[in-house]
């Protein structure tokens, strides 16, 4: 069977999927970086909808429409922020979270297709290999119970990103 990955360098907000993953605050409020481009190419409807969410949990997931997206639908997560108190451990554990609620929210709408970027490791201060290698090793073990999810894209800002996701890939 082909390996459902994709390594792409590109903007998450371009991508026509059935949902993108964002990096929310635990509010899902308006933000910068991939919450803010994903928010820009929407529209003002995103921001409508999220301002009637609760907060989240981190680790825990919210969908929304994607409304001028080219993706349908918008998985909106809270990852931990990396200088944040707190064991090293239970952080992992969060940010590995993300990635398995998203999978399972595309799951159990019967989602072809997912993109994500790299969760954590922008304004929340993840070492960017450190998370890579959460997000692929959640992804594989979410995966085992997402039969129809065939399309999993990580949508890196630059090439040094890019390769680490390839090289944790081609370490499996």
């Amino acid at each position: 069977m082909a390996s459902p990955f994709e390594i792409t360098i590109g903007r998450l907000e371009t991508l026509a999927l059935d949902a993108v993953v964002n990096a929310a605050n635990r509010q899902i409020t308006p933000g910068t970086g991939v919450d803010g481009a994903l928010r820009a190419a929407a529209g003002p409807e995103l921001t409508e909808r999220t301002k009637r969410l609760p907060a989240l949990d981190v680790g825990e997931a919210v969908i929304t429409p994607g409304f001028k997206l080219p993706a349908k639908f918008v998985i909106h997560v809270a990852a931990p922020i990396w200088t944040d108190a707190g064991a090293e451990g239970e952080k992992v554990q969060g940010l590995a979270r993300c990635y398995l609620s998203a999978i399972k929210m595309a799951a159990s709408r019967k989602f072809s297709s997912i993109g994500f970027p790299c969760l954590g490791a922008g304004n929340y201060g993840w070492p960017r290999g450190f998370a890579c290698a959460i997000a692929i090793a959640a992804c594989e073990q979410a995966l085992e119970t997402a039969p129809k999810l065939n399309r999993v894209v990580f949508c890196c800002f630059t090439e040094d990103d890019a390769r680490l996701y390839r090289a944790g890939l081609a370490g499996d």
